[in-house]
């Protein structure tokens, strides 16, 4: 059942912007959360509210975070000087926020709440990239009165214009289904780490970042960027309400990584990707699993999902390519093991012939 508050209805009617549910998942992580909250609660865009999902954090990330909320704490933010905005803006506190369990809020919530900028949602579990964010944009769904939802890695932060940019380009065609932002390196903001998202290699299941390592003050060509797009960076979504309803939500079969690639095929006969070059989000990278660090435990990790996964999506969409695919995992094994990365190759080598059981004891998932 819907649940359409006459607040929004009013808000949405009397606004030329549709509401946005920002969605930002989080897992141990609640630092990382709260500025990416102080950046968000500093948007320019009018009509927006915020859902934090928190995928069963053993760290009080929830209790934390309603600190934060409740205090007006602001996150500390020892790396402001790396960034060329200011972080941690006036904002209005306490922020106002409801929570809720999985259970009631996949069913759209509580009508009141729609007072509330912030929603708080308890997973229960550790559901992985697409069943977390999936939780969220149920809740989304159920209450119907979105325009976008904008899927938001908690290790960002966005320039205040950001989700400005994102809804002007998405409003520029009712056949775009997808946008991505300009994503430069949180700890290094004049390198970029994607215009909007990545190509795909259909025969060795690869992916390749456009503009990776590019010059931030470079200009770019945001017509060349969406011709090469094939799919948007997970760091920065947006979503149209259309979208969702079509296509439907992000395929759990993968937990973390390939799922943003795995929409975009589902789409590509329905919609195109769109880049809002103007939209500049700062992403920390690595933040749910750690790539940025590349601890053993963490380096494992890449090496189960990313080549399982690549095989997943490899034999939904394109088998013909599959023998091609073998041959590039059979590469990666023998780099691993050029390396020294006896065991990360043993985890390639045990997803390729698919004992996965095993595989996941040894990559200590």
């Amino acid at each position: 059942m819907l649940r359409v508050c006459p607040d929004h209805l009013h808000n949405i009617m009397s606004s030329r912007d549709p509401l946005v549910y920002i969605l930002v998942l989080n897992w141990n992580g609640w630092e990382d959360t709260i500025a990416c909250l102080e950046s968000v609660l500093s948007t320019d865009y009018s009509n927006y509210r915020i859902i934090v999902c928190d995928n069963g954090s053993s760290d009080q990330s929830l209790h934390f975070i309603k600190t934060w909320a409740d205090s007006g704490v602001a996150a500390s933010q020892s790396e402001k000087g790396a960034i060329p905005f200011q972080l941690g803006l006036e904002i209005t506190k306490p922020v106002n926020y409801v929570e809720y369990s999985r259970e009631v809020a996949e069913q759209g919530g509580k009508r009141e709440d729609c007072s509330a900028r912030l929603v708080l949602i308890r997973n229960g579990s550790n559901l992985g990239f697409a069943g977390g964010n999936n939780v969220g944009l149920r809740y989304a769904l159920s209450r119907g009165d979105f325009g976008y939802v904008w899927i938001l890695n908690n290790d960002t932060v966005v320039k205040r214009d950001a989700l400005v940019h994102l809804v002007r380009r998405m409003q520029g065609g009712q056949d775009l289904g997808i946008c991505g932002s300009t994503v430069l390196y949180y700890h290094d903001p004049a390198k970029v780490q994607a215009y909007g998202g990545a190509t795909f290699n259909k025969a060795t299941g690869t992916t390749q970042l456009i503009g990776h390592l590019s010059d931030a003050n470079a200009a770019v060509d945001a017509g060349l960027v969406e011709d090469k797009l094939d799919c948007v960076l997970g760091a920065s979504m947006l979503v149209s309400d259309s979208f969702l309803s079509k296509i439907g939500l992000i395929s759990e079969d993968y937990f973390l990584y390939y799922e943003e690639i795995d929409w975009a095929l589902r789409a590509k006969i329905f919609y195109r990707l769109a880049y809002a070059a103007g939209s500049v989000v700062y992403h920390k990278e690595g933040g749910s699993v750690g790539s940025g660090s590349w601890s053993n435990n963490q380096s494992r990790t890449l090496s189960f999902y990313n080549s399982r996964n690549r095989l997943k999506v490899m034999r939904k969409f394109y088998p013909n390519a599959l023998p091609m695919v073998y041959l590039s995992l059979v590469c990666s094994i023998l780099g691993r093991i050029y390396r020294g990365q006896w065991r990360n190759a043993l985890i390639i080598f045990l997803n390729l012939t698919g004992m996965e059981k095993l595989n996941k004891k040894i990559a200590g998932i």
